[in-house]
């Protein structure tokens, strides 16, 4: 057993800890878990612990459905809203066959590959997220409404912003957690927010995302409210957008932003469906500042790739089409992916783009790709292109693209 896991034994033993949540995310990048108690956990370090495959959308059908769940000791948090007398914590977790092979549609299985990828070429990617949700009041069943919490706008305080408390008890709940956000705020939509995060390596942001969800869900029904990720919760309202900023740093110190920036450009339309999954995703894009076409610009928000005003240390670009319905670990991937490609080929960069896309005419608008208008346009675009199907395996195609 490794240094790491026995640690973890130890902190179980030595702060009552009852119960042990070993979570993953099914292909769509919903957690799931299951919770295994103390003297169950170095069997959980040594040979996993069985679940049942058939039952996790896109993993695996009824015929070879024993899977097993392999802890990363490292991943160890706590969930800070169970009780203190009787310790809940977190790990996430790897999915494999019963001959401890990986499943195919594991999705952070497959980021980690990326990554290793990308630095044995000494190239190193990292991701900040921002996330937007709105926030509902619930019936008196508890059942969620489309009834707004708060009727603010854009960084509107209290009271317009009721909102305010809660975003202060999430973002306290992911700091004991050991996830740091940056900002937080109301956002235009009436009950919608916003909060950011710093940027980190991939992985770990796609934890984070992942994590962010099911403590905001977690904080906001303790409220008595729901909050919703969908990409267009109201239908005349600004929708829920997962904006990605993104950046390189090679061994040699190269300037490759322009070359991944140029890359991404190349494939997005191929892998849009990966960023905007449902068919909600489609009625965002192209309204209410969410980018129909693809281009860039410098500090332009009606682009698709925008690169914001920043000191060279912290220069990055900023991916605003995906949505929060997105997996952050397939999105990651193939943006690496897109990235090392435009890398390899020492893709050029077009010229930057100073046009407001929102109030363009439709001849000014003529020049430019458009993102997918449909989900089946961005099926039909994934299934023909050997990009996508290069760097994803054929159980998430098939999830996503059946």
């Amino acid at each position: 057993m490794k240094e790491i896991e026995q640690e973890v034994l130890q902190y179980v033993e030595q702060e009552n800890v009852q119960f042990i949540r070993l979570a993953f995310c099914d292909v769509y990048g919903r957690q799931k878990n299951i919770a295994i108690q103390p003297s169950e956990l170095e069997r959980a370090f040594t040979s996993g612990i069985a679940i049942d495959g058939s039952a996790i959308a896109g993993f695996c059908d009824g015929v070879r459905s024993d899977l097993y769940l392999h802890p990363y000791a490292s991943t160890l948090s706590g969930l800070p809203w169970r009780s203190a007398n009787g310790k809940v914590v977190r790990m996430l977790c790897r999915v494999a066959h019963p001959n401890g092979e990986t499943i195919d549609a594991d999705a952070r299985e497959l980021l980690r590959s990326c990554v290793k990828a990308a630095e044995s070429r000494g190239i190193r990617f990292f991701f900040g997220s921002e996330m937007e949700f709105y926030l509902f009041k619930t019936d008196e069943d508890g059942e969620p409404t489309k009834i707004p919490y708060d009727h603010a706008h854009y960084m509107d305080v209290f009271p317009l912003d009721k909102g305010e408390n809660i975003r202060r008890e999430i973002c306290l709940t992911l700091e004991q957690m050991g996830i740091h956000p940056e900002c937080s705020h109301h956002e235009e939509g009436p009950g919608q927010n916003e909060i950011d995060f710093r940027y980190s390596d991939a992985v770990s942001a796609a934890d984070n995302a992942i994590t962010f969800r099911s403590v905001v869900e977690t904080i906001v029904a303790r409220n008595g409210l729901c909050a919703d990720f969908s990409p267009k919760p109201l239908p005349t309202e600004p929708g829920n957008g997962l904006h990605i900023n993104l950046s390189v740093k090679s061994e040699d110190g190269r300037d490759l932003l322009p070359f991944v920036i140029a890359g991404i450009l190349e494939k997005i339309y191929d892998f849009t469906i990966f960023l905007n999954p449902t068919d909600a995703s489609y009625q965002r894009l192209g309204s209410r500042k969410a980018p129909g076409y693809i281009s860039w610009g410098e500090e332009n928000r009606s682009q698709m790739i925008r690169i914001p005003a920043a000191v060279p240390e912290t220069r990055r670009a900023e991916l605003r089409s995906a949505d929060s319905m997105a997996n952050p670990y397939l999105a990651f991937a193939l943006l690496i992916e897109a990235g090392l490609y435009g890398i390899e080929n020492r893709l050029l960069l077009p010229k930057s783009e100073e046009l407001n896309l929102y109030t363009a005419s439709e001849a000014q608008l003529s020049i430019y790709r458009a993102l997918p208008k449909t989900r089946e346009e961005a099926v039909l675009a994934a299934q023909k292109s050997d990009f996508v199907h290069a760097h994803l395996p054929r159980a998430i195609l098939s999830a996503f693209c059946s």
